[in-house]
Formats: structure tokens, C-alpha cells, sequence
């Protein structure tokens, strides 16, 4: 699915698949769409459904919010090479870290519609640290805080 984006303070919309900004297929591809991005951070909305990990008995574990938050810090990285290498980059991929992950619910159920919000905490070179804030109908179900290395430099 292509979605317009633009960074604040640009003009032009830029048409984008998440498929470009990711190389997560199928069943592990768990975002639908792109909110917002920037080089500061992106927001991504995803639905559960029984085609994703960790689903028993009609929800996932929360654990699977870990990879939600750093799908989305693929995406605003992404972004950031999308820019400058001016086209698709055809989803590279990058070894991700969880420096902490605090859960504040038991479960989430099937087809409930979860926010993904990430922030850039610290940049240096191919490193990145990434705090993510997860939501479902506006309540605060995670907090994450990946670490993020380019695993092919270029």
C-alpha cells in the first residue's frame, strides 16, 4: 500500500510503500500504514489479526509490541535513506536490540488497533537508540527502547 509523505516544512508529497522502507513480507510485515514521519520519529497503525505471531486464543502476547516499534523505527530511518539515496531502497535491513521493554497489559485482542509511536533518543553513524510508545484505543499498553544498527553499510 503506497502512502503520501511528506517531511514538515517540505512542499511536495512523495508517494512511498511501506514494502520500500521495509523488508518485513507477510506474515511479519504487521504495519498497515504510515501516520507520520520525519527524521525525528515516525507514528505507524497497525490491526491484529490472526495472521501475526504469537496469536492464542484470540489475542497476541505483548511481546510482539517489540516488533512493532521496531518495524517503525524502519520505517523512519527508511525514510531518512529514502531521501537521500532519492528512491527505493528496497528495504534494507537492520539488527535491532532491545536495550528495555515494559508491557502494562496481559494480552491484546484480535482486531484491536494499535499506535506505534517512535522517537530518536541518540544517533551516531549506524547507530541508532529508539524509544517507542504503544497504544491501543489511546491507552499506554508499552514502552520500548530499541538499539539499531545498519547491518550492510551504504
Amino acid at each position: 500500500m503506497a502512502h503520501n509523505l511528506s517531511m514538515p516544512g517540505e512542499n511536495p508529497m512523495v508517494t512511498v510503500d511501506i514494502e520500500e522502507l521495509l523488508p518485513h513480507r507477510n506474515g511479519m510485515k504487521l504495519i498497515d500504514s504510515i501516520i507520520e514521519v520525519d527524521k525525528e520519529g515516525a507514528v505507524s497503525k497497525a490491526t491484529v489479526t490472526e495472521k501475526w505471531p504469537l496469536i492464542e486464543g484470540g489475542s497476541i502476547n505483548p511481546i510482539v509490541l517489540i516488533e512493532l516499534v521496531a518495524q517503525t523505527a524502519g520505517i523512519c530511518i527508511g525514510w531518512e535513506e529514502h531521501k537521500k539515496k532519492g528512491g527505493n531502497i528496497k528495504g534494507k535491513g537492520w539488527l535491532a536490540g532491545v536495550k528495555e521493554a515494559r508491557f502494562y497489559c496481559e494480552s491484546i485482542p484480535l482486531d484491536s488497533q494499535i499506535m506505534t509511536e517512535v522517537r530518536r533518543v541518540f544517533d551516531f553513524e549506524n547507530y541508532h537508540e529508539i524509544l517507542g510508545m504503544i497504544r491501543v484505543d489511546g491507552e499506554l499498553v508499552g514502552k520500548v527502547s530499541v538499539q539499531i544498527v545498519k547491518s550492510v553499510p551504504g
